[in-house]
């Protein structure tokens, strides 16, 4: 286990992890925002080609998610992080239970059945009830920064959905109950996996018991 500083103790993990979160964050949602100007996008596509214009979102796309990853993990284990508020643990027992529904959600998004045409956009409302509740859960600088920039985002991007001409993608088949099975069982392996083994693992970050 990692030492920690008190709470609101600023040392140079946290910094330097803050500053690769938020270049991450501006590649991986500025990629995402950009897809939403679909003029400026056209041209773009008509400069590079599609493929090579794919090619370049994906990397950009990637490398910023790598990034917030990262430096989200080097912020919270650096020592110590910037605490403004301390959640109380309600909030936080009300997040993990947010969490399955929201996976869930984005896994409709691909799988598509009732909850799909339920929701319309099931991607977004699984990203904005993921978001919100890490929210309700992390009271330091970086979580905030992070969850709030990423609900931001999705609050964004389903507005624009309105005004946008285009579906945005090749359309994927709708199915029924059967496929609304499949999005759940899926949903609870991603949920459980996300649990005991990215946070714990890869974040450093124990979700039960911590």
């Amino acid at each position: 286990m990692i030492p920690r500083s008190p709470p609101g103790a600023c040392t140079k993990g946290d910094v330097v992890g803050l500053l690769v979160m938020v270049v991450g964050l501006v590649l991986f949602l500025g990629a995402h925002v950009f897809t939403t100007r679909r003029e400026a996008r056209a041209q773009v596509i008509a400069r590079l080609g599609e493929g090579t214009y794919k090619l370049a979102y994906t990397v950009v796309a990637l490398a910023g998610l790598a990034l917030i990853v990262w430096g989200f993990a080097e912020y919270r284990n650096g020592g110590g992080w910037i605490q403004l508020w301390t959640p109380p643990k309600a909030l936080k027992h009300i997040n993990l239970a947010l969490m399955l529904p929201a996976v869930i959600m984005i896994v409709a998004a691909y799988i598509r059945g009732r909850i799909y045409t339920t929701l319309k956009h099931p991607m977004l409302a699984g990203v904005k009830l993921w978001a919100f509740g890490h929210l309700l859960a992390n009271g330091d600088l970086g979580g905030i920064i992070l969850f709030g920039s990423i609900l931001a985002w999705a609050v964004f991007d389903r507005i624009s959905l309105k005004r946008r001409a285009d579906a945005g993608g090749p359309p994927i088949p709708v199915g029924g109950v059967g496929n609304d099975v499949i999005a759940v069982v899926i949903g609870i392996v991603v949920y459980l996996a996300l649990t005991f083994a990215f946070h714990p693992v890869v974040l450093g970050i124990p979700v039960m018991g911590g």
